[in-house]
């Protein structure tokens, strides 16, 4: 997903992007969706939520 569609949809929970990275964006709409905050750390292989919005981009 390209960083103005992750902003967009974070703008839309409220989040303030300012000069937050692609992956700390991802991170914090996690977060405010009360998903687990874990785009990016790894467990992609593990986590179990393959129709996960961010999964193609998640390593």
């Amino acid at each position: 997903m390209k960083l103005e569609e992750i902003k967009e949809i974070a703008k839309q929970h409220d989040i303030k992007v300012g000069k937050m990275k692609k992956a700390e964006l991802v991170r914090a709409i996690q977060q405010a969706e009360n998903n687990d905050v874990c785009f990016e750390t790894g467990e992609a292989d593990n986590c179990g939520q393959d129709a996960c919005l961010w999964r193609e981009d998640c390593a």
